[in-house]
């Protein structure tokens, strides 16, 4: 199966859901770090801070464990003073306020090889680790279970491998899990898809699983599963994710079977992609009841019949492609899409 990647195209609009989402947990980030710089601590405080010293010998043992920093991002990390450290972001703790901690890592982009230690399990007071664009390889330490106070981790576009790393089911606090442009490979518990998530992004790894029965449990707004081996169809319980999704992203992963009749129900979904699949069958007339949508790709399908009348009375639809499928005309006009873009009909009818 060839291996698609999702474009820029698809990937604007579900990245500007995506930061709109966190804008409000971003916002209340900004205040607790306007609050660290202007509360603080003496030197001396600092040194005396077990939770820092613990953040210290964490950080100590990630360097050890970093095979290579081109950019010398780590060039600071010396010294107990782990709050002047490049990447490292101090703020005042969750359960006291009086004391400083290590609130969030954010090392994108830096290139940097090398694995995670189990010691990172020690930044117990974590709300988010970004680590994403670099060279890490390895597992997800099983420490991580530590970290009770995680709301995002991205470790997305790294060499990551091995199995889903099951650690991440048991942070309790998570609400963001970008995995995605990694080596995990072997199946996808069931289990995720209970995990009160907001943002799932698991997309371009080796994954080989079926959607699972409670798959509509998932509360996500925004999800992405592109890229993987997928057996079988979209279950029905989908239906039961209609008041939280709004961008959903299911290319290139080898579904099969019809869409199901639940899917009209996704009222405030705006994206939809199931393109580069086995799908079949004909459209359900349920579609029209997704009146928010405003991209519907199905493209390189297997679908077949007669397009639904009601997808063109869609009223925010901006961008229709089910090119390369086995559709049958008269093709419905879309008159509020423009033609000059080729984006009012199925091409390869």
């Amino acid at each position: 199966m060839h291996r698609y990647e999702v474009s820029m195209t698809q990937l604007k609009p579900l990245m500007a859901s995506y930061y709109l989402d966190v804008l409000i947990h971003w916002v209340f980030v900004v205040v607790i770090l306007l609050i660290s710089l202007k509360l603080k601590p003496l030197e001396s405080q600092k040194l005396n801070n077990p939770r820092l010293m613990q953040a210290h010998a964490a950080l100590e043992a990630w360097t050890h464990c970093m095979t290579s920093d081109p950019n010398k991002i780590t060039s600071t990390w010396s010294g107990p003073n782990v709050c002047n450290y490049t990447g490292i972001y101090c703020a005042p703790a969750p359960d006291d306020s009086t004391i400083f901690t290590v609130a969030g890592i954010d090392l994108k982009n830096a290139n940097i090889s090398g694995s995670l230690p189990e010691d990172l399990g020690l930044l117990t007071d974590l709300d988010f680790f970004h680590i994403n664009s670099n060279r890490f390889t390895g597992p997800l330490p099983k420490n991580f279970t530590k970290l009770a106070y995680l709301y995002e981790l991205d470790i997305s576009f790294n060499q990551f491998s091995g199995p889903f790393p099951q650690v991440v089911l048991a942070i309790p606090s998570l609400r963001y899990l970008d995995i995605r442009f990694n080596n995990f490979a072997g199946d996808v518990p069931s289990s995720l898809f209970d995990l009160k998530l907001d943002a799932l992004f698991i997309n371009n790894n080796k994954f080989q699983f079926s959607l699972p029965q409670n798959f509509g449990n998932s509360p996500v707004s925004v999800m992405i599963l592109s890229n993987n081996d997928i057996k079988g169809s979209i279950p029905s319980s989908v239906a039961k994710m209609k008041d939280t999704l709004n961008e959903i992203i299911i290319s290139n992963t080898g579904l099969t079977g019809p869409l199901p009749q639940e899917i009209g129900y996704l009222d405030k979904v705006t994206v939809f992609d199931v393109s580069f699949n086995r799908l079949e069958g004909e459209l359900p007339g349920t579609m029209q009841g997704m009146k928010s949508l405003e991209q519907l790709v199905l493209k390189h399908n297997n679908f077949s019949g007669v397009v639904p009348t009601g997808i063109c009375m869609l009223p925010k639809l901006k961008h229709f492609d089910c090119s390369n499928n086995y559709f049958h005309g008269p093709f419905p006009k879309c008159p509020f899409i423009k033609r000059k873009h080729n984006r009012g009909k199925c091409m390869g009818f």
